[in-house]
């Protein structure tokens, strides 16, 4: 059974922020407040979330060049 476009693009992102936050609770090496950008904290935090994001917006601008080009 292969889900929809368009409930991957909602499922991605929503499970990738389910684990982001089940991380930060279950880990107790995770860290607890980020002060600014030049840490590493910030980064463990940014760089799991870039990828989801980034397919979720790619894949809306694809469905969009779609429907444009089929009206």
């Amino acid at each position: 059974m292969a889900l929809s476009l368009p409930a991957l693009t909602v499922l991605v992102p929503l499970l990738s922020l389910a684990g982001l936050l089940g991380s930060a609770r279950l880990d107790p090496a995770f860290p607890r407040s980020c002060a600014g950008a030049a840490g590493l904290c910030f980064y463990s935090l940014l760089l799991p979330l870039v990828g989801p994001v980034f397919v979720f917006f790619r894949l809306w601008a694809w469905m969009g060049i779609k429907l444009f080009r089929h009206n």
